[in-house]
């Protein structure tokens, strides 16, 4: 009998961590190929690395500042100002770490790129109905 409540509870324990954790570990997942992506299209050595991730987490922190600072903007402009003074900042930091105007460049065509792929793909999947 004590068998059964052990089962029991270890079933339903496994049965809400299946529910639980899917969108954390997509967004860990996504986080980790995302800098996978970027760590290789840049081809970054590892002091380069060392020094570019702080910055670069710092970047996306002030980008989701400035969204959340014109969220109710009636201007239209004025979100695209905000994100492009940010861009502009963290594009002279990227060139410090990185050495060229190219690479600090690719670190946004980078984004870009990421997205896409990662668009296509949840396309892909959707389309053969696979789980997203």
């Amino acid at each position: 009998m004590k068998k059964n409540y052990t089962f029991l509870f270890v079933l339903l324990f496994c049965g809400l961590q299946v529910f639980a954790q899917p969108t954390n570990n997509r967004f860990a997942n996504i986080q980790g190929l995302k800098i996978a992506y970027i760590t290789k299209q840049l081809n970054l050595n590892s002091e380069e690395a060392q020094q570019f991730w702080p910055v670069y987490y710092d970047y996306l922190d002030a980008l989701k500042e400035a969204r959340k600072n014109n969220l109710n903007n009636p201007n239209v402009l004025a979100l695209d100002e905000a994100i492009l003074g940010v861009k502009k900042n963290y594009y002279n930091q990227f060139k410090q770490i990185l050495g060229t105007d190219e690479r600090a460049n690719k670190v946004f065509l980078c984004e870009r790129n990421f997205r896409l792929v990662l668009k296509n793909e949840l396309e892909r999947r959707r389309q053969n109905g696979l789980p997203n």
